[in-house]
Parts: C-alpha cells; sequence; structure tokens
C-alpha cells in the first residue's frame, strides 16, 4: 500500500562524528510525506544525536521510544526517558539530545519548510539548505566542526521545562472509544502537533477522513488492527508508518484488533483546512469550525440544467 512503510524496513544510515553517533532511518520518505518529515533516531549510548542548533523555520517535536538520556537545551540539562515528548519552536532554544547509558531512541517530527535554515551556534555557522552560510575558511562539513569543538558542557539537570511533557502526565480526552491525549498542545507547539491516542479492542478510530492541506503522520506504538486508505486496507503492528499528504483525496482511519491499538498521531495546523468525510457526506471547514453536509456535484459542460 502507497504511503504504509514499516521501520523495520527502512535501511540505518550511520552518522558519527567525534561525540555525535546514532543510526538515522527516514520513515517520512519511506511513507511518501511532502511538506512534514520523520526520522527515528538509535543514539548510541553516552552519544549526542547532533550538533546543537536551533531551527530557524521549522517547529520539531520529539518523542522518545525508549531508553534514557538528557535534552541539552541553551546550556541547561533536563532528564528525558520513554514517552517523553519535546517541542522546539522555531528560532527559540538551542538544543540536542545526549543518551544515556543504554542509548536513546526517538522519533523526530518536523516541518520541511522553504527555506528552511539551521543556526549551529557552536560550529560556528548557518545552514541554509542546499547552502551554508559561513564566513570562516574552514572547509569542514557541519558535523565534523561540532566534533571538533568538543561535547557541550553538561550541568547537573534541572527541572523539567515547559517544554518536555511525558504522555502519562497529560490528561487524556476521551472520545468515544479513544483515550487522546494532546501532548503537542501540552509542551506549547503551534504549527504542528501530536497527541497519543490510546483505542479499544475492536473500534474505529477517527471518521474516514481526507484534508486539503494539513498533512498527517501516524506512527503505531502497540497492538495493531487495519488502515483503510481509500479503498484499500492493510493490517498494521508496531512499528508502520503511514503518511497522509494533503489534496490527494485518500480518506484514512484505523479500526483496532483484539489487542487495541496505541499510536502517535502528527499533523500540521493550517487554517485553510478542510476536511471530508465520504462515509457522511460532511465537510469540515476547519479554520471557522463549521461542519456543514453537501451534495456532491459532477463536472459537467455548459450550464446546469433547471
Amino acid at each position: 500500500m502507497q504511503y504504509l512503510a514499516h521501520w523495520d524496513d527502512v535501511e540505518g544510515v550511520r552518522r558519527e562524528a567525534g561525540h555525535l553517533a546514532g543510526t538515522w532511518r527516514d520513515l517520512g520518505s519511506a511513507a511518501d510525506t511532502w511538506s512534514v518529515g520523520l526520522q527515528r533516531i538509535e543514539i548510541d549510548a553516552g552519544k549526542w544525536s547532533t550538533p546543537a542548533h536551533a531551527e530557524l523555520v521549522e517547529e520539531e517535536i520529539f518523542f522518545v521510544l525508549g531508553g534514557s538520556g538528557i535534552s541539552w537545551q541553551d546550556g541547561e540539562t533536563y532528564e528525558v526517558g520513554e514517552g517523553d515528548c519535546l517541542v522546539h519552536l522555531a528560532a527559540e532554544e538551542v538544543h540536542t539530545l545526549k543518551a544515556g547509558p543504554d542509548g536513546l531512541d526517538v522519533l523526530a517530527f518536523g516541518m520541511r519548510a522553504y527555506p528552511t535554515g539551521t543556526l549551529l551556534p557552536r560550529a560556528g555557522l548557518v545552514r541554509m539548505d542546499p547552502a551554508t552560510v559561513d564566513a570562516s575558511p574552514d572547509p569542514r562539513r557541519p558535523w565534523e566542526r561540532e566534533a571538533a569543538a568538543g561535547e557541550p558542557e553538561v550541568p547537573p539537570p534541572s527541572p523539567l521545562p515547559k517544554n518536555i511533557v511525558n504522555f502519562a502526565d497529560v490528561e487524556p480526552l476521551v472520545v468515544r472509544a479513544a483515550a487522546d491525549r494532546d501532548l503537542g498542545r501540552t509542551a506549547g507547539s503551534e504549527r504542528t502537533g501530536v497527541c497519543h491516542v490510546a483505542l479499544e479492542p475492536g473500534k474505529k478510530g477517527a471518521p474516514h477522513h481526507c484534508h486539503s492541506a494539513d498533512e498527517e503522520i501516524f506512527v503505531i506504538l502497540e497492538g495493531g488492527g487495519t488502515v483503510y486508505l481509500g479503498d484499500e486496507e492493510a493490517p498494521v503492528r508496531p512499528g508502520h508508518v503511514l503518511g497522509c499528504p494533503p489534496g490527494t483525496g485518500l480518506a484514512h482511519s484505523f479500526r483496532t484488533g483484539e489487542e487495541g491499538m496505541t499510536y502517535l498521531a502528527y499533523g500540521t495546523r493550517d487554517t485553510n483546512d478542510i476536511a471530508y468525510y465520504p462515509d457522511s457526506n460532511k465537510v469540515n471547514f476547519r479554520g471557522i469550525r463549521l461542519i456543514g453536509r453537501i451534495e456532491r456535484l459532477d463536472y459537467w459542460d455548459g450550464e446546469p440544467e433547471d
């Protein structure tokens, strides 16, 4: 099925330089997303995920799948572990992650903004893809220069800031058979969001629908069931990733199996978005919070008949 991938089938790419080391899997590209992306980053024990940086245009959201470590933000550190959600707004704190003794396994959701920009203050440059803005004659790439700068100082961990929450501490909104925890808004996200959804056994999630402007990514964490995409269906289990680009007209929905299903739902927040529900023929003009049922018309040549 197009737009459906499993992280076990995505080849890992090793990235190493000095104190930076980990295996990256591009799940977003595997699931055919285009305006948002998703990476699974398995950070080696005691190593760091990326150069310390701040995205200048894109908003980032991280979810910790397993392991432990620290979130390094503007020189302060915060302990993170399984189930934690971290939000980094554009042009805010400089940040990176360091894995603990058992490593750190995270999902990194982000926007694919054009143009994009990334500030790397310790490496001494700004990356404006596909170019790098640099007043220094140093020819080394960003990871090499970050490695040469050495590990950031790691002070004792501070109490968690507002941009880090654990899913278990977020009060769920219970709708029908689903417990929906809005991790993104709780941690301060603005232009994107991620929800932790626990769906009871043998139940259907959100109604079959598609979006005109918002793009979504779903990651199955526990249990399993069936995904419906347009007129197709396929079984899903932990590790499956479903990409739902906008404007395709392909409606999507989930139904759980005997174990129920827990998944992350990540998406953009476009005020121009319209959601269409083909089973009920309803349209949700989400930017103005207006829902109505429509009569679907076929295209015709000339004037309509009386």
